[in-house]
């Protein structure tokens, strides 16, 4: 038997692609590398993705239209491209980013989101170059504290890639999970689907050039924090806590995950947050709602600094809430507290760069 080309290709249009229908001759899936050897055949087949979700199946597929259709003596050899350029593996996701910054917390309701919004509104107040990724899956609230609930984020082609452009508000490259699901409902997803959409807003958006990179990520520790660390080479922690023995408790658990053998992502400091009340009608005055200096013993206990102790105004809420985050007004008590954490950030972050080697992501052992 003699195999020729219009034999190959003709078996192959009696393939379609699920994902349009169409036929693979038709949808043009098969390249022009078609090479026929006696009774061997090789060709590769053409997909959108490296990601492509039928890509196996459709392999299959071709390779049994042809033993079906042509001769099951054929020795089939099918390979597989992509138009679109393969995602960076992990580590080398952000070749332009200098730092990236973890915002953590043990426990939820400390403030931790509220922390990382000021945060890096701060340090692009310093002049920095900042991106803030809400990491935060399941409860995105990013979107709220900066008023782009509306936004939605498009995609480009860039070189060879379809990057999503994240959104630009007071400075700052942002994106949000929060942009793409439903607001008022609830986010359904197992830890596989979360873990993917999180490398999406990490490995195919446009960060460029960035000098911080802040994630806000979920409390606790979860399926979320080991995908940002076998994705991201962080560079240090900064731990949110309020004065309260419960919460500084869950912190330190917060502080073991990151410092423990397998993972080795240093603790830059801790933030106490909500460390003392002051009414407005009161300046001078502080009451200690949550106990007084919690987080500072523990910084001492730890020998990790401490960055700074927030206090509670009311406009740190209201200000959240409207998508003014405090931190933009330098004069206010608050923005003030802001704009000294983030130059202890700064510094601890440099002196962490000249004292020890860069982070690297934690690998599975499968």
């Amino acid at each position: 038997m003699t195999l020729y080309p219009k034999l190959i290709l003709d078996a192959l249009a009696t393939v379609r692609y699920p994902g349009t229908g169409k036929n693979l001759v038709e949808a043009e899936m098969v390249a022009d590398n078609l090479r026929i050897d006696g009774m061997k055949v090789s060709f590769s087949l053409v997909f959108d993705k490296p990601t492509d979700p039928f890509m196996k199946s459709v392999v299959k597929s071709a390779e049994t239209a042809i033993h079906t259709y042509v001769s099951k003596d054929v020795e089939v050899h099918i390979s597989t491209e992509s138009r679109q350029a393969a995602r960076p593996e992990p580590g080398k996701m952000l070749p332009q980013v200098k730092n990236i910054i973890a915002v953590s917390s043990g426990k939820g309701g400390v403030g931790k989101s509220t922390v990382a919004a000021n945060l890096a509104v701060a340090l692009s107040k310093l002049g920095y170059k900042v991106g803030l990724l809400d990491a935060d899956i399941f409860g995105p609230s990013m979107p709220k504290m900066f008023q782009v609930e509306d936004a939605r984020p498009y995609a480009e082609e860039i070189n060879g890639r379809d990057m999503i452009i994240p959104i630009e508000k007071y400075g700052i490259k942002l994106l949000s999970i929060g942009f793409f699901v439903n607001p008022n409902q609830a986010t359904l997803w197992r830890g596989g689907m979360a873990s993917n959409a999180l490398k999406q807003l990490v490995g195919d958006a446009e960060w460029g050039e960035l000098d911080y990179f802040i994630l806000d990520t979920p409390p606790g520790t979860s399926d979320i924090h080991l995908t940002l660390l076998q994705t991201l080479a962080i560079t240090g922690a900064v731990i949110v806590s309020t004065p309260q023995e419960v919460a500084l408790a869950d912190a330190r658990k917060g502080i073991n995950m990151y410092t423990n053998d397998k993972v080795n992502v240093p603790i830059l400091g801790l933030v106490e947050n909500m460390a003392w009340f002051t009414p407005a009608e009161l300046p001078g005055n502080k009451y200690y709602l949550f106990g007084k200096e919690g987080t500072k013993r523990l910084s001492e206990e730890l020998h990790v600094p401490l960055l700074g102790q927030i206090p509670i105004v009311q406009s740190i809420c209201e200000n959240g809430d409207k998508g003014t985050p405090v931190a933009l007004d330098e004069n206010s008590v608050t923005g003030q507290a802001f704009i000294e954490l983030a130059r202890n950030v700064v510094f601890q972050t440099e002196k962490r760069n000249e004292e020890l080697a860069p982070t690297e992501i934690v690998h599975t052992h499968k």
